[in-house]
């Protein structure tokens, strides 16, 4: 389901969304702001998860370190070949 909103942008966005449509690097301007915002979304979980583990002082560090550790040990050729 989407929703369509009205928002006043500087001219040179518009400009610069513009310019990657008529490139065909985006389908449509809603597109490019779709995925801008998406992008946000994700960057602020990212920041949002970053505070949690700041503030766990460390436990979650060990817990990394014996994660990187299994990883390490895991052989790859064990995988399906790409498709």
């Amino acid at each position: 389901m989407s929703r369509q909103i009205a928002v006043r942008l500087p001219v040179e966005l518009v400009e610069f969304i513009d310019r990657l449509v008529a490139d065909g690097r985006a389908p449509s301007r809603a597109a490019v702001v779709s995925r801008a915002l998406q992008r946000e979304r994700r960057r602020e979980s990212a920041t949002r998860d970053a505070a949690v583990l700041a503030a766990e002082d460390g436990a979650a560090e060990d817990d990394l370190d014996a994660l990187a550790e299994h990883a390490v040990r895991t052989p790859f050729d064990d995988l399906p070949p790409p498709r």
